[in-house]
Parts: structure tokens; sequence; C-alpha cells
């Protein structure tokens, strides 16, 4: 008589058991993993549209400016805020802030993040030929999960990006 190859009750309770442990593992690193995922995409078109108006702005021998934008066509007030989107476009006139008059071409519009803030201490940022017309800026990309996992984009006088996780102190970076 040929014996049975089934599982015994505790063995499939077990392997159950076992089962559920790595999901209940695997679950949260998963959702960390799209989070980050996503942060870095915002973070790297924020990047890329700093890279065009600076690379522009060289091209055209003229002022082109960054300025959050619900719309995609003009620059937002102070409730507009960065993670609303933002746009690049020639600033023929130089306005500081920034404003997008009629006739000044749009060079790019970015879509809203849905999934973080932006906090950014300029309002809009223009570039020149050789540099940016204002102080150095930082731009902290933050989540749901809060300072521990947000980025930060700073801008130098020259207009030069670079990313930081940490603040100049070593804390982590605010998010407001």
């Amino acid at each position: 008589m040929e014996r049975s190859r089934a599982f015994t009750l505790p063995e499939l309770l077990f392997a159950v058991a076992i089962g559920m442990g790595l999901v209940g593992w695997g679950v949260p690193a998963l959702r960390d993993i799209q989070r980050d995922s996503a942060r870095t995409r915002e973070v790297n078109q924020f990047l890329r549209a700093i890279h065009l108006a600076r690379s522009e702005a060289m091209k055209r021998n003229d002022v082109v400016s960054l300025c959050p934008s619900g719309d995609g066509l003009s620059c937002g007030s102070p409730p507009i805020a960065w993670q609303d989107g933002w746009m690049v476009f020639v600033n023929f006139d130089r306005d500081q802030p920034a404003q997008r008059d009629p006739g000044e071409p749009m060079l790019k519009v970015y879509p809203r993040w849905k999934q973080g803030t932006i906090v950014g201490n300029r309002p809009t940022l223009s570039f020149r030929a050789f540099g940016q017309l204002a102080v150095t800026a930082t731009f902290t990309f933050c989540d749901d999960r809060g300072p521990s996992s947000a980025r930060a984009v700073i801008i130098s006088q020259t207009g030069r990006p670079r990313l930081a996780d940490r603040s100049s102190s070593g804390s982590p970076l605010p998010c407001k």
C-alpha cells in the first residue's frame, strides 16, 4: 500500500505562519520603496527644470525663470505651493518675483506632486546666462514619513544645484 504524501495540520500551520511573517515584513518595505521612488521622481523633475532654465538662459542670453503654477499658465500667488506644479519660461522683463507676461515663451510645465510637499525658501527662481539672479535657494521635498526621509535641492548663487538629505548642521531636514 502506498503512503499518502500530504501535509499534516501542524506543518501547514507552520508554513502559513512563515508566509504571513514574510508578507508582514515585505509589505512595509515595498511601501517605502514606492514612496522613495515617487520622491526621487519629483526631485529629478525639479533638477531637470533647473538645468533646463540654466541652459536656456545661456543659450538665449536672457533671463529664464521657474515659478510655482497650479494652472500651468501663470505664476501662482503665495497660496500656490511648489508641489502644486511649476513652470519654466523666458522672463523678458526680468521681473522679481517672476511673473509670466503675455508674449513670454513657455518652455516646460510640470504637474502637481500629490504624494508630498515641497517647501522652498524662494517664491520664484530666475537664471541668467552666468548664474542665478538671487541668493542661494533650498527646496525640501517631504512626504508623509516626515524629516527622516526628506530630500533637499540646494541651489548656489551660480545656479548650480546639489542634493542633500541632512541640513548643514547635520540634523534632519525641516518639513513644514
